[in-house]
């Protein structure tokens, strides 16, 4: 039997700690989440450390953090979800950084976001054909990518982040485009994880409805940044010319919760037109038999040596992409109940969280 270990993980992206914890605890090992839920999307924690607006807030969130700080101290492993991990100004994380570094034994760095990495590899040598940051050679200036990139390059954000990296004992990516940005600077101690997904423990409704049942979900303040913009204006395009066999709905900034609720009874779920690979949120559809457009390009089969499977509708990052695969999907309902299947087995073979949290406790033990 493997050591049983003491774990923190410290903020949270998508429900990616939450349900890493489900998995190690079910491994045996004692694990803490301490995390603002990812804000309004509410996501389960152990110790919750929401900032609140204000100066009020921020003195009521600093004097949380210090009196949290016993709390920090005496793990096995502390895992940070972002170099960016607190809601400070990065002068202030240094500080808390040092103290986890003091008295915990390994540190452990989530590539799983935005960063100094994901940023400046996208906007600089530019190993993806399309990110959030470029379309082939050309830099997008959507206002997140500009404002993400002042956010980190040439900033003591970016120093914070080039200091964790340097520092700790080993980088987790959750995607092939992360674990790309990270890869070629920190060899010998970045890997690959996928992220984890609780599957469902009764076999799925592989049902096709009539009509054809198509879910987006909006976060208005990323819509362009992250193409839902575009992925909407195609499903409406669709749905127009379309419209006895296309239901539409569109989820606007709700809840883990609610999003999961109005989720559910899909048959296709449009999300990241950007990525390279199915983030949480389709991931968490997929486990139910939802089909996926979005990314599925042939790296993220590659990284998970996946040879057989193709359950995600790829698409490129533009308007007429995503209109011909919706309307292929019209036009041919019959290999959704297959591509259905598909995705919950793909789901199974490469997410399944114990099996991830295997990965993690091999990964934290070996560095």
């Amino acid at each position: 039997m493997k050591q049983k270990m003491k774990i923190l993980l410290i903020g949270e992206y998508s429900n990616v700690h939450n349900t890493l914890a489900h998995g190690l605890r079910a491994l045996g090992h004692e694990v803490t989440v301490m995390s603002d839920g990812n804000n309004w999307r509410d996501y389960p924690r152990d110790i919750d450390i929401t900032r609140r607006p204000g100066k009020w807030g921020t003195l009521c969130y600093i004097f949380r953090l210090l009196s949290l700080l016993p709390k920090m101290r005496g793990y096995d492993v502390v895992q940070l979800i972002n170099p960016d991990f607190l809601e400070l100004k990065a002068e202030r994380i240094f500080l808390f950084y040092r103290y986890l570094r003091k008295y915990n034994r390994k540190i452990f760095l989530g590539a799983y976001g935005n960063d100094y990495y994901w940023v400046n590899t996208c906007c600089t040598t530019m190993p993806l054909r399309y990110s959030d940051f470029n379309m082939g050679k050309e830099l997008r200036n959507t206002k997140d990518a500009l404002k993400f990139k002042e956010e980190w390059l040439g900033t003591e954000k970016g120093l914070l982040n080039k200091m964790i990296a340097d520092d700790c004992d080993g980088i987790i990516a959750g995607l092939y485009e992360y674990w790309v940005c990270y890869y070629p600077e920190f060899p010998k101690k970045t890997t690959f994880i996928p992220f984890p997904i609780v599957p469902l423990e009764n076999e799925p409704d592989y049902t096709v409805h009539e009509p054809l049942k198509l879910f987006i979900g909006i976060d208005r303040k990323r819509s362009e940044y992250k193409g839902t913009d575009i992925m909407l204006r195609a499903a409406k395009a669709v749905k127009e010319r379309y419209p006895n066999q296309v239901e539409l709905q569109i989820a606007e900034d709700l809840s883990f919760k609610e999003y999961r609720k109005r989720m559910d009874g899909s048959d296709v779920i449009l999300d990241q037109l950007y990525s390279y690979t199915p983030s949480m949120n389709p991931l968490e559809a997929m486990k139910k038999g939802i089909v996926c457009v979005g990314g599925g390009e042939p790296e993220n089969y590659k990284i998970l040596n996946e040879e057989e499977l193709r359950p995600i509708i790829n698409v490129l990052p533009n308007y007429e992409s995503v209109y011909e695969a919706l309307e292929q999907l019209v036009l041919h309902p019959e290999r959704i109940s297959q591509l259905k299947r598909e995705s919950v087995i793909y789901v199974c073979r490469h997410h399944d969280y114990i099996k991830v949290a295997r990965q993690y406790e091999d990964f934290f033990l070996r560095n």
